[in-house]
């Protein structure tokens, strides 16, 4: 099953250091299958406040995106972004194509106490 690296970050002065994890990224990512879905685009406020920017990174499942910020070879790197950009990551595992919100929502109420 998908799973995602989610980067919340916040906007940062341009540094030689990012300028190199960006470049460097790439080859830490592809052993694992790992791959860009959102990156260095603008993104669209609906509710709340989000400044900065949305990074999404997509696994083949959450054990791959596990061992990839794991790595020796991505925490090589991760110091050069986190000294310049703070944000918030996390890793996620996506629901299965056959998902239904609604079973999950019947399943909630049934466990909901009688009223």
């Amino acid at each position: 099953m998908t799973a995602y690296a989610i980067a919340h970050l916040q906007e940062a002065t341009p540094h030689p250091e990012i300028a190199e994890y960006m470049e460097r990224i790439g080859a830490t990512l592809e052993p694992y299958g790992g791959r860009f879905l959102v990156h260095g685009t603008q993104h669209e406020v609906k509710e709340g406040s989000w400044p900065g920017h949305v990074v999404v990174i997509g696994f083949p499942g959450i054990d791959e995106a596990r061992n990839w910020w794991d790595s020796p070879a991505y925490q090589e790197i991760a110091p050069l972004r986190s000294r310049h950009i703070e944000g918030d990551i996390v890793l996620v595992a996506g629901v299965p194509e056959d998902y239904d919100a609604a079973a999950t929502s019947k399943a909630m109420r049934e466990s909901l106490p009688a009223e």
